[in-house]
C-alpha cells in the first residue's frame, strides 16, 4: 500500500505564516492588513497566492474582507494549535473522555440516521471483532472495534462527529495497545456491541445512547 504524503499548498504556508504573525501580535485586533502588493513582496508570491491565503484565514475567522476598504483582523484569539495536534499530546484520559461523548452521540444519531448500507458496514466490522477476538489476535481486533465505531459514526450522517471520531480513534489504537495484553475485554463486551447494532437497527435512540454508555462503563451492566 503506498502511503500518500500531504503536501501543504503555496497559500496555505503563506496563510499559516499571515496566521503566526497574527498571533504573535504583528497585526492588533481590527488592525487593517497592508495592501495586496505589500504583502506580495513580504512573502514573496503572487498576487492569487495572496488571495487565496487570505481566503483561507477568511474562512477560518481570523480576517474580515471588506470591499472597496481592505482586509481586516477580525479575531486574533482563535486557538493557536491546530485540533490534530492538540490530540497528538493529550494524555489517554482527556482521550477517553471524548471517546465517551462521542460514542454514546454518534449512537443515538447513528440509530435515527442510519442506512442499510450503514448496517451492513457496521455488521461486517463487528463480525469481524468477534471473530478476532475469539483467535485472541489483538491487533486485529483493536483495528475491528475502532472501525465497528467509526462506521456507527459514519451512520449518524453528522460529519464533524465523525471526523472527531476518526482523530480520536487513531491515538486511542496506541492506548488499547498499551493497556490490553489479550482480547478478553473484547470477548465480555461483545454481546453489549451486538446489542448495540441491534438498538441501531431498530431505530431506538434512547437505547442505543443507553447501550453506548454501558459499554463504556457510565452505566453498570
Amino acid at each position: 500500500m503506498k502511503t500518500v504524503i500531504q503536501r501543504k499548498s503555496l497559500a496555505d504556508e503563506v496563510a499559516s505564516k499571515l496566521q503566526k504573525q497574527i498571533f504573535n501580535g504583528n497585526y492588533k485586533l481590527h488592525e487593517k492588513l497592508p495592501i495586496e502588493s505589500e504583502l506580495m513582496k513580504s512573502f514573496g508570491v503572487g498576487r492569487s497566492t495572496i488571495r487565496e491565503a487570505v481566503k483561507i484565514l477568511v474562512n477560518s475567522g481570523l480576517l474580515r474582507v471588506q470591499q472597496g476598504i481592505g482586509t481586516f483582523v477580525e479575531n486574533n484569539h482563535i486557538h493557536k494549535e491546530p485540533i490534530e495536534q492538540r490530540f497528538k499530546r493529550a494524555d489517554f484520559k482527556e482521550l477517553d473522555e471524548v471517546r465517551q461523548l462521542l460514542e454514546m452521540k454518534i449512537a443515538e444519531k447513528a440509530a435515527i440516521n442510519r442506512t442499510e448500507r450503514d448496517i451492513i458496514q457496521i455488521q461486517t466490522h463487528l463480525y469481524a471483532r468477534k471473530k478476532a477476538a475469539d483467535a485472541d489476535s489483538l491487533e486485529n481486533c483493536i483495528d475491528a472495534d475502532v472501525n465497528f465505531h467509526i462506521s456507527i459514526a459514519e451512520a449518524s450522517q453528522n460529519e464533524i462527529l465523525t471526523d472527531l471520531y476518526k482523530m480520536v480513534s487513531i491515538h486511542l489504537k496506541n492506548w488499547f495497545h498499551s493497556i490490553y495484553s489479550d482480547t478478553s475485554v473484547f470477548r465480555n463486551t461483545q454481546q453489549l456491541h451486538e446489542q448495540l447494532l441491534k438498538d441501531i437497527i431498530a431505530g431506538n435512540a434512547k437505547k442505543a445512547w443507553n447501550t453506548a454508555a454501558k459499554i463504556i462503563g457510565h452505566i453498570s451492566q
